[in-house]
């Protein structure tokens, strides 16, 4: 079976979002121009990396260069669900970032998971051996408002716990720093910690 490289040189819509309650929620990147959608499945930890690096390679452009980018603070201009229905072509697993100083554009690569292709060699790459890819272009202002959506997705699931950070899930938290107690219904945590 060939290689799929799908790739989008203008596109109108570049997202991450998910599908899911919060504690249960699965990652999603779609990417669509000219009526063609794209999805690729990703872990929450994917997408904040690479809306970190994203984030991180525009500031180093700005600080760099006299291109013009947006500054990192701002309004998401697209907080629309994913298009539906979601249907990931496939899980992400090398992902891959750049600037192609020619064009004036930030270039994102996805491949699927393939653990015969660690090398990172193979991101970018037009070789038949590669995995398949989802290689987008985008502009500064594109890429800064992929970077303000993410962080939003990322950072709307579970709250954490004020004493050891972890998520609580809507069922309950045993927190280590209680060690596995559990406070009665109505008891303030505050009270357990300072007496």
């Amino acid at each position: 079976m060939s290689r799929a490289v799908h790739e989008f040189r203008e596109p109108s819509r570049f997202v991450v979002g998910t599908v899911g309650q919060p504690g249960e929620r699965v990652f999603f990147v779609q990417a669509t121009e000219s009526g063609r959608t794209i999805t690729v499945r990703c872990e929450k930890q994917q997408a904040k990396i690479l809306s970190d690096r994203m984030g991180d390679l525009l500031d180093e452009i700005a600080s760099k260069s006299d291109f013009p980018v947006p500054p990192a603070g701002g309004m998401v201009d697209d907080l629309d669900p994913l298009e539906m229905p979601v249907d990931p072509e496939f899980n992400v697993g090398t992902m891959g970032l750049g600037w192609d100083g020619d064009r004036g554009q930030v270039v994102v690569e996805l491949l699927a998971i393939d653990p015969s292709a660690t090398d990172e060699s193979v991101v970018l790459s037009d070789s038949e051996d590669a995995p398949d890819a989802l290689r987008v272009f985008l502009t500064p202002q594109r890429a800064r408002q992929f970077v303000l959506r993410s962080d939003k997705v990322v950072s709307a699931g579970r709250e954490p716990c004020p004493l050891c950070g972890e998520p609580i899930d809507t069922t309950g938290h045993l927190c280590v720093r209680l060690n596995g107690y559990r406070p009665r219904s109505g008891e303030a945590l505050t009270e357990l910690i300072d007496p």
